[in-house]
């Protein structure tokens, strides 16, 4: 199962130059990095990256992630991806831009519609 990672341009070009991240200020601050599964990402989108351009989706594999990986409740109660170790450049398994179209991201097709 893929999860989804939303990050800034400048958190992804850090990724890609260092190879490995703690995440963005807030996963820093929680000490994990958050994560949203097809059907949160949108949602997680529109609370916290509003209206923000120049974001970046990225997807990693969920098993592949092994123990680090636990599933907490969050919003309302329902379980989110969390990432107890920094993220790995190699355990991203695509990247790419999260558009803003008329103050909205635009999400891959078929991953948009899960979250909705």
């Amino acid at each position: 199962m893929l999860i989804f990672k939303i990050f800034r341009a400048d958190e992804w070009a850090a990724l890609r130059k260092n190879g490995v991240t703690d995440g963005a200020p807030i996963d820093v601050t929680d000490g994990y990095v958050h994560f949203s599964t097809a059907e949160q990402a949108a949602e997680t989108a529109a609370k916290h990256f509003k209206g923000e351009d120049g974001l970046f989706l990225l997807a990693l594999e969920a098993d592949a992630l092994g123990d680090a990986l636990k599933w907490e409740p969050s919003r309302g109660g329902a379980l989110f991806p969390h990432l107890y170790r920094p993220l790995k450049i190699e355990d991203v398994v695509w990247a790419q831009p999260l558009p803003l179209v008329d103050g909205v991201h635009e999400f891959p097709a078929g991953l948009g519609e899960a979250s909705k």
